[in-house]
């Protein structure tokens, strides 16, 4: 048996309210949760589990041949959409994924039928909840399986795509995340792609490789969007800064709201984020997601993420400060106005 995954993930925008959203879609779509299958339930804890919907089929004629995937779509409360392309074929043998039609070695040539399907689940959903989706900025990622540990396929070859020869060097940055649990099972897996070798379905992990990778692409977009917040932010307070004392201070007023709405929404989207996923008890799959996010560099985006937040609240403080120090000067100003005002009157009492 031979299975390919091809996933795409996106932001939408906003969060969901997924209880709603799939009462909504009942009738239609058939709706369902994800759940893990061969792990006992307190093994892997998810906090809101993503709400599963079934798309219309896809065949796809490659190299002469045409080939049927089964699609559907997850969709997160955080406001996050993946969408994955599934082929399966339950008689061909694990060598067959060296150059199973449909391969699309990066993903090249699925561009067009990943559009045409985000497009096709916005027409579904756009009447439940807000949906806008950047359809350039995703997270990508490929699964092979197969059933059984097969010498004639090379997973440095499968992976990256290159059919000639690599250093060892190479080889072995790419085989470094190697996992297994028993002699019969492997999970090679890199920073696009992962080949799974399992004498059962390996459904579980599949899902678990697609949260970590869902997570990854909510922290890249909103690390995006702090970039543009920041620049934002410090456009405002140079203009600002030319305006008339009077004028800056309420002007600083707005930037801070601004400011304390950004930090106060992405903290709240970032901890959903942290918290998708709990693994606890099952020591081989949390080394999985470990590594996982690993490959994917989630630490470095984390730390992006908290740099930028951290520079917002700085710049808060700084408004802040700026703003009490012009109020309590004003205050200043009118103090010695009433004694200056106290002096004058009681001089023209005396004289009067």
């Amino acid at each position: 048996m031979i299975a390919l995954r091809f996933y795409r993930m996106y932001d939408i925008g906003r969060e969901v309210d997924l209880s709603a959203l799939e009462r909504s879609l009942s009738e239609g779509y058939s709706p369902a949760r994800t759940s893990f299958l061969r792990v006992r339930p307190q093994s892997i804890i998810l906090e809101e589990p993503p709400l599963k919907i079934r798309l219309k089929p896809l065949d796809v004629d490659y190299r002469g041949t045409s080939s049927h995937y089964t699609v559907f779509a997850h969709i997160y409360d955080f406001g996050a959409i993946s969408l994955c392309f599934a082929y399966e074929d339950q008689e061909a043998p694990p060598s067959l994924l060296m150059d199973v039609p449909g391969n699309f070695p990066g993903q090249s040539g699925l561009n067009e039928f990943f559009t045409a399907y985000l497009a096709a689940l916005g027409d579904i959903l756009a009447p439940h909840i807000q949906f806008s989706a950047d359809k350039d900025f995703f997270e990508e990622y490929t699964i092979y399986v197969a059933d059984r540990i097969d010498p004639r396929v090379d997973p440095v070859v499968l992976l990256t795509g290159e059919t000639g020869p690599l250093s060892p060097q190479m080889r072995e940055e790419i085989l470094k995340n190697s996992l297994s649990y028993t002699n019969e099972d492997l999970a090679v897996l890199t920073w696009d792609g992962a080949l799974l070798f399992s004498p059962e379905y390996p459904g579980d992990l599949m899902e678990l490789i697609e949260f970590a990778c869902v997570q990854v692409l909510e922290l890249r977009y909103y690390d995006r969007e702090l970039t543009r917040q920041m620049s934002r932010m410090y456009d405002d307070i140079e203009q600002a800064d030319r305006l008339p004392r009077y004028r800056r201070s309420r002007q600083y007023h707005m930037i801070m709201a601004r400011l304390m709405e950004t930090y106060a929404e992405i903290s709240e989207i970032t901890e959903k984020i942290h918290n998708l996923i709990k693994v606890t008890e099952d020591v081989y799959y949390a080394r999985v997601y470990a590594a996982v996010l690993n490959v994917l560099r989630s630490g470095q985006w984390n730390q992006s993420v908290a740099r930028k937040i951290e520079v917002i609240q700085e710049n808060y403080s700084m408004l802040s400060d700026e703003v009490r120090i012009q109020h309590s000067n004003f205050l200043e100003w009118v103090i010695i106005f009433l004694i200056a005002f106290e002096l004058v009157l009681g001089i023209w009492q005396i004289f009067r």
